[in-house]
């Protein structure tokens, strides 16, 4: 067989229009798998209500951090495949869950060159419905009715994985060792409370109750929450943070359903309240800065910070085209080509 890898990230508006940004929100929002209501309620939501008034404040954010060469998460992706493609012998792909990048036009590629046997990696180290499941779901649709040849498997969530800590740990000491800070807050994209529950193969461990996510269960291969702590802690006891000295927080919630908790915008607020003049922020939850670290921390965070008393506000980047980064991206590729994987 000839092999090959789809590298999948979550996608941009083609422009910072409102035009575009309509669109692109159009498909993100109406994806089931982010948000999981009846079809009638998602279509009164998001075509009655949301793409009605949210496309130009949106607009008004992507303006903030476009660049010259486009968006940033597509750009910071592309180099990344760049970097893999240099480290490996075998064609790298690159797709969007939305967007015009899209995950078929990304398997034709990989097809036209002859790969029929297809890794897809999807760009998120934790696990969850709306990232990590929507990908994996989307591109078995598309095999089956586009590209029967083709067999696939791909790289589970790598919350836990030694050498992801290790770059990740690196990436954050480079920015807070010349650092006098007090405080460096995990934030983590929000997903509802149901999704975690849904999740749960068990049906019964995941319970948000501050205590299931520290108990060892079958149900932490697929809980974010889980994977979420679980990332804060291990990149804590590899960089020996102190206690009290870091924590983990959730942004981005949408609508009035209960979120993950603690809020990020509302810890910011209640760490500048309790005369914390000095944090750092960082976001593992995405592999490439985009709208929600660029803008969403980076700007209104710092906004928040100061505006409740908090003096010096650092932002981490995400790991985006880092060398040591595309190295290991580029083992996982290598020693899958070395040795027959179980395909899908």
């Amino acid at each position: 067989m000839n092999k090959g890898v789809l590298l999948v990230n979550l996608g941009s508006p083609d422009s910072t229009s409102p035009k575009d940004v309509k669109k692109y929100l159009g498909e993100f929002l109406m994806d089931p798998r982010v948000i999981d209501v009846p079809l009638w309620a998602r279509i009164l939501l998001v075509k009655g209500i949301i793409l009605n008034t949210r496309p130009k404040k949106s607009a008004e954010a992507y303006k903030k951090i476009w660049w010259d060469e486009g968006s940033p998460l597509i750009v910071l992706s592309e180099r990344l495949q760049k970097k893999i493609s240099d480290r490996t012998s075998i064609p790298i792909g690159l797709a969007m869950r939305y967007g015009s990048m899209n995950i078929k036009k990304g398997l034709q590629e990989l097809h036209d060159k002859g790969v029929t046997e297809v890794m897809i990696v999807p760009l998120y180290p934790q696990f969850a419905m709306a990232t990590t499941e929507t990908i994996l779901v989307l591109a078995k649709e598309l095999r089956d009715g586009h590209f029967p040849d083709m067999t696939f498997t791909d790289i589970p969530a790598f919350y836990n994985k030694p050498e992801y800590i290790e770059v990740l740990s690196k990436s954050i000491a480079e920015k807070i060792e010349k650092l006098d800070y007090e405080h460096l807050l995990f934030s983590y994209h929000g997903v509802p409370e149901r999704h975690i529950r849904k999740s749960d193969i068990t049906k019964s461990h995941c319970k948000i109750d501050g205590s299931c996510c520290n108990t060892n269960s079958p149900a932490h291969e697929f809980c974010y929450r889980h994977q979420c702590y679980n990332t804060t802690q291990q990149v804590a006891n590899k960089l020996n943070l102190k206690e009290g000295t870091y924590s983990t927080s959730f942004q981005s919630r949408l609508g009035f359903d209960p979120w993950l908790q603690p809020y990020t915008d509302r810890t910011i607020e209640r760490m500048g309240k309790n005369n914390i003049k000095k944090m750092a922020i960082v976001t593992p939850a995405f592999v490439s800065d985009c709208l929600e670290t660029l803008e969403e921390i980076a700007m209104e965070g710092e906004e928040i910070f100061h505006e409740v008393g908090g003096q010096e506000f650092t932002t981490i980047p995400c790991l985006n085209d880092r060398d040591d980064w595309a190295d290991v991206l580029a083992n996982w590729v290598n020693e899958w080509v070395s040795v027959k994987t179980q395909t899908v």
